[in-house]
């Protein structure tokens, strides 16, 4: 799509949804769009020199636009505009779909990265994939009184979609809950199936105060785990600059053993 310089910028307005962003890039091709911004409702300003176009979510749309993506990807190339989704950046969309029009048009290689977009979704990717990674080692859970474990976590980025799998994986037989305290939404697992929730919390999500939640041994084990790590750290190895570079200060809160 050429577009001249004096085409009116379009702003599209989605509803920040995979599927919404997946239903922009029809919506380009479907009213041939050519000069388009990308926001959310929440983030919309309105421009006296730009048309706006609303768009709907639509799964059979986003679901045509899936599989033609898919017949440019690999799989990996799939799971990187993904996470680049997932990364929240208010950028992203727009570089999504700048990605996506190249890949329909030229087919250019996922690995092109002297393309802007083409480098930019390696390198979100990349970040998000790095937090990923980290949750999966991060997260501590606690057996409340009902026999459902529960950890909270407050990633840079929405990875809870992306880890999801490994621990339904990993504690198949265990019923747990996993919260981004920061979006307000968690994943519940019930020995079947996972599903998305959202809590009503009375007090801080992260830091209940109520003794009628937690097992009664729990704090015994939360102690007898703060003491492991107490005991195998070597105090004559410590490199706190190493050990910062893999474990930021600003998952601390979320660790059993780094709470005094």
């Amino acid at each position: 799509m050429i577009s001249s310089p004096f085409d009116p910028m379009t702003i599209l307005i989605y509803d920040g949804t995979w599927y919404g962003l997946l239903s922009c890039i029809f919506d380009v091709y479907e009213y041939k769009l050519k000069k388009i911004s990308v926001t959310t409702k929440e983030l919309f300003q309105p421009d006296a020199f730009s048309k706006t176009h609303e768009v709907f979510t639509s799964p059979a749309n986003a679901e045509r636009v899936l599989k033609g993506l898919s017949k440019k990807l690999s799989p990996t190339g799939m799971a990187s505009i993904y996470s680049c989704h997932l990364s929240e950046l208010p950028e992203m969309a727009s570089v999504i779909i700048r990605y996506a029009r190249l890949l329909f048009s030229s087919g250019i290689s996922e690995k092109a990265y002297g393309n802007p977009d083409v480098l930019k979704i390696a390198q979100v990717a990349k970040k998000v994939g790095r937090e990923r990674h980290r949750m999966k080692a991060f997260i501590r859970f606690r057996l409340t009184q009902d026999d459902i474990y529960y950890a909270t976590i407050e990633p840079d980025f929405n990875v809870l979609p992306l880890i999801v799998s490994h621990f339904k994986n990993r504690y198949a037989d265990q019923k747990w809950l996993i919260y981004d305290t920061k979006r307000s939404y968690g994943v519940y697992y019930d020995l079947h199936t996972t599903e998305e929730i959202q809590l009503d919390f009375a007090e801080n999500p992260e830091k209940p105060t109520d003794t009628n939640i937690f097992a009664e041994n729990e704090e015994q084990y939360q102690t007898l785990w703060k003491n492991y790590f107490k005991h195998v750290s070597i105090d004559s190895r410590k490199n706190t600059a190493l050990h910062l570079r893999h474990v930021p200060k600003r998952y601390w809160k979320h660790l059993t053993e780094k709470q005094v």
